[in-house]
């Protein structure tokens, strides 16, 4: 049978995108669909947005620390949010316009306009209708609000981004690495913020010292963190919203933004209709090499619902271009992925959490330091800085790397290709320290921690 393309891959955010480059450099006739802009949730509404906010609200702190360094300002410095966000949609533009490049420059078809499925090998994109012998799914994943009273006057991190005036006092919801990230740039940016957690503990899913170290630094910082709190309903009033919580207590806020989850893209495409399963939340089902329950069909990323970071969809799109177009047949590693939260602090995490490392291996030993950090000591800050490592006694290898502090995204990097090759603690004892330096820390650390 003739197809139009040897690939058509639905969405070109980062997985999409890499998998159609490298396929088609491997000799592919490639198709790509894209309903928004190319580059995804990462490059247009997620990390690097999100990063450059992160960067202006800590300048905040930056200012404040420079007196204790000999600087002076000669007024209080003050902050433009449409300054900011204009120069932030700037950058994006220059994005997307580089996206359209690579597919260009790859040989690599763009429809601009939504793709849904009409059998195996046949895609419906606008009002076309194309054939393609494998077809590739990466649409990713969009924020999920709850059913509430009222949540029509919520925001998620989507409209964040794109706010025409700066919210004076905001609730933000949720626990998870966007909530907390966003928690900080509104309060950094001179916001009041109050973050609303439904459970016990910010971080779901990080290690316990982590999640209770970061929350006590961040309300340290002035974020007003209310566990065990969640809206019931949401009014507008004349002076902004007015938000009942399930407790009765009442807010009064200028914005709120959830950041309680996300769900797979998979609505509407036609999916489960020509065989492919799909899990309870909306992700696609696929095997350890990306294939989904109909042979020549294949997901990569956020829609398969497996590690939702861009440089996992990028790894595996690489590794789906290799199996199908190249005959080097692999599948993505997901053990041992770094991954760093831009908090302020921030975290850097790769490997297990000391709950998983005790139920893999019984006893582990643990190594903690928490201290502060030299940049403080001319300061009137009281942030502090953590680092805690896992080792397995019965190898010495190291099975966990936990840093919160300035930094610790860039880090952790390292430490997980130390984690990747089984980098054992007499290793990392033997491995000269980086002074004066936090990430000294990681390598310094010599006695065991022993619970009083």
């Amino acid at each position: 049978m003739e197809f139009d393309y040897d690939l058509f891959v639905i969405g070109a955010g980062s997985g999409g995108v890499r998998a159609s480059r490298i396929s088609s450099g491997f000799g592919a006739k490639v198709a790509i669909a894209e309903e928004f802009r190319v580059g995804g949730t990462c490059v247009i509404r997620g990390c690097v947005p999100k990063k450059l906010l992160v960067y202006a609200s800590h300048f905040s702190e930056d200012f404040e620390d420079a007196e204790a360094y000999g600087w002076t300002l000669p007024e209080k410095p003050t902050h433009s949010w449409e300054t900011l966000i204009r120069n932030k949609d700037k950058e994006i533009d220059r994005l997307n316009g580089i996206y359209h490049n690579i597919l260009d420059n790859n040989n690599v078809t763009l429809y601009q306009a939504r793709a849904t499925l009409l059998d195996a090998h046949t895609v419906k994109v606008g009002e076309e209708t194309v054939t393609a012998r494998y077809i590739l799914v990466a649409t990713g994943g969009a924020p999920v609000m709850p059913p509430i009273p009222g949540i029509e006057h919520a925001i998620s991190s989507n409209e964040a981004f794109h706010l025409k005036e700066f919210p004076k006092r905001v609730i933000v919801v949720g626990g998870g690495y966007i909530a907390v990230e966003f928690a900080g740039i509104f309060n950094g940016l001179g916001a009041e913020v109050i973050q609303l957690y439904r459970s016990e503990q910010i971080l779901r899913g990080f290690d316990d010292d982590i999640r209770k170290f970061l929350a006590a630094e961040i309300q340290k910082k002035g974020i007003d963190l209310r566990t065990y709190s969640n809206p019931a309903k949401i009014e507008k009033t004349d002076g902004g919203l007015k938000v009942t919580l399930e407790d009765g207590d009442i807010l009064e806020c200028d914005a709120i933004m959830y950041a309680t989850g996300r769900k797979p893209n998979t609505d509407g495409m036609g999916l489960e209709k020509i065989g492919v399963e799909l899990k309870k939340n909306g992700a696609v089902k696929v095997s350890p090499e990306s294939q989904t329950t109909v042979e020549n069909i294949y997901a990569v990323g956020d829609v398969t619902d497996r590690i939702a970071l861009t440089p996992v969809a990028i790894h595996e799109g690489m590794a789906f271009a290799e199996t199908v177009f190249a005959n080097r047949p692999r599948a993505m590693d997901h053990e041992n992925v770094p991954s760093a939260v831009f908090s302020q602090p921030q975290v850097g995490s790769v490997g297990l959490t000391e709950a998983e490392a005790r139920e893999k291996y019984g006893e582990v030993d643990i190594y903690k330091s928490d201290f502060r950090p030299m940049k403080q000591t001319l300061t009137n800050g009281t942030e502090r800085a953590f680092v805690k490592l896992i080792v397995d006694p019965k190898s010495d290898i190291v099975v966990g790397v936990h840093i919160v502090g300035s930094d610790a995204a860039e880090i952790i990097q390292s430490v997980g290709i130390a984690l990747k090759c089984k980098a054992t603690k007499a290793q990392f004892d033997a491995t000269v320290g980086v002074h004066p330096s936090l990430a000294e820390e990681i390598v310094t650390m010599r006695e065991k921690f022993k619970p009083a």
